[in-house]
């Protein structure tokens, strides 16, 4: 690793945690805000706020992944994704002014969401180029996801209150922020032709974006130390896994973690705000979304440690039906302070599980699939996250909060007790270290 790579991974960093703080900026003033672009108040409006961007983050990562690989650089489209990002805000901000509707709002939202998807899934892709280690880099990314949530949802609420629009505005300026951050990343050393300190250089590219560029199986991939490397696509997981479906399990946790992750975004902000509940305003919304994230985010690393030495089995099921047990009871808190508390016991929960359950995926298939493999679980966890907020939206605004966080407690909770006997005899064939014990039919 040189000092170059350092460097650079520090600026991606930088933009991967602006492009977080730029998205959640928005969630703890969702309510108001949807509201000031025409909508009626509730929590229908608020659902399809979010729903168009992240529509667009599912439809288009795949996109971003693509042109980056027939341009052979990336570094240009996360500066393109990160001011187009930004455009469409100041876009979104203009508006109410022109008397648009919340229609056109929508439509805004989702061409801003297919902007940004390409800085965050491709300044993501860039940090795996670097040298150093995969683990490190995406320890580098995951600490910026992290920490960009928390920070996002806390400025973001003290800006909601004093005037919904002012999180949009600020959106703008960190997005083009970011933008001019990623201008001043060497493309050379790190663009997916190139990059001197890549490994795997082919399969690793396809953990975020989603892009694929093998038309057969067994494709070549001559770049960086990853030339000359049979590389396996998503074609061919998706072959084996027919075949062989214990990918499924991981897949389906990912799925599900992720749902409730969406659902926390939309029903959690409106749950605390509403004064039929706990009455806070935006910046208390925001703080206590932090109260999840930051744990989430600062407790990854040593979880993740030690599902290697214990086994991924009482992370992930274990962890699992807390997680679904916790999530419920945040529904029913009677006070803020013990709401407050289980918020801060969900973000713990997640952060024993997510590792875990990612760990898994890598423990089941051989090093040249680990790519495709976990893009594939990026997708379903993508569509988890949709699926999130229109669960949780359509579950509160027909059967109000309480019924909706059952619903979403108690499918985590079922999750883990169906596989809880597959996920027993998986991890007992990987052993306790998550080192795969045999290269029999259940790896890929």
């Amino acid at each position: 690793m040189t000092r170059d790579d350092r460097g650079d991974r520090r600026r991606l960093g930088a933009v991967v945690l602006a492009v977080l703080v730029s998205q959640v900026l928005l969630y703890p003033g969702v309510p108001g805000l949807t509201v000031a672009l025409g909508a009626p108040a509730g929590i229908d409006a608020g659902m399809w706020f979010l729903v168009a961007e992240f529509a667009a983050f599912v439809a288009f990562a795949v996109v971003w992944g693509a042109a980056s690989d027939a341009l052979g650089r990336r570094v240009p489209l996360v500066v393109a994704g990160a001011v187009g990002g930004a455009c469409s805000y100041l876009a979104l901000a203009a508006l109410p002014a022109v008397g648009a509707g919340f229609d056109a709002a929508l439509v805004v939202r989702a061409v801003g969401g297919a902007f940004t998807i390409g800085a965050f899934s491709l300044g993501i892709t860039t940090l795996m180029d670097l040298g150093g280690g995969h683990g490190r880099n995406m320890g580098a990314a995951g600490l910026a996801i992290g920490l960009g949530a928390a920070v996002g949802s806390v400025v973001g609420g003290v800006l909601a209150d004093l005037d919904p629009l002012y999180p949009v505005y600020a959106g703008a300026v960190v997005l083009f922020a970011a933008g001019a951050l990623a201008a001043t990343i060497d493309d050379r050393r790190t663009g997916p032709r190139g990059g001197s300190g890549r490994e795997s250089a082919g399969s690793d590219s396809e953990v975020v974006s989603g892009s694929s560029t093998e038309t057969a199986p067994g494709s070549e991939v001559a770049s960086g130390a990853g030339a000359g490397r049979s590389t396996v696509g998503f074609r061919d997981v998706l072959a084996r896994v027919r075949a062989t479906p214990s990918l499924l399990v991981p897949f389906a946790f990912g799925f599900v973690d992720r749902l409730t992750a969406g659902f926390f975004s939309l029903v959690g902000v409106f749950y605390f705000q509403d004064p039929a509940t706990f009455g806070l305003s935006a910046t208390g919304a925001g703080a206590t979304l932090a109260l999840f994230f930051l744990p989430f985010a600062l407790l990854q690393a040593p979880f993740g440690a030690l599902s290697d030495r214990i086994g991924r089995f009482v992370p992930v099921v274990v962890g699992s039906l807390a997680y679904g047990i916790v999530i419920a009871a945040v529904g029913f808190a009677p006070i803020y302070p013990l709401a407050a508390a289980l918020m801060v016991l969900v973000g713990v929960c997640g952060a024993l599980l997510a590792p875990a359950t990612m760990a898994l995926v890598t423990d089941l298939v051989d090093p040249d699939a680990r790519g495709a493999a976990m893009g594939l679980f990026n997708v379903f966890g993508s569509l988890g996250f949709l699926t999130g907020f229109l669960v949780g939206g359509s579950a509160t605004g027909a059967f109000g909060y309480r019924p909706a966080f059952l619903v979403v407690g108690g499918l985590e909770f079922l999750i883990a007790l169906l596989l809880f006997p597959v996920v027993r005899a998986l991890t007992a064939r990987t052993g306790t270290a998550g080192t795969p014990a045999s290269t029999g039919s259940d790896r890929i």
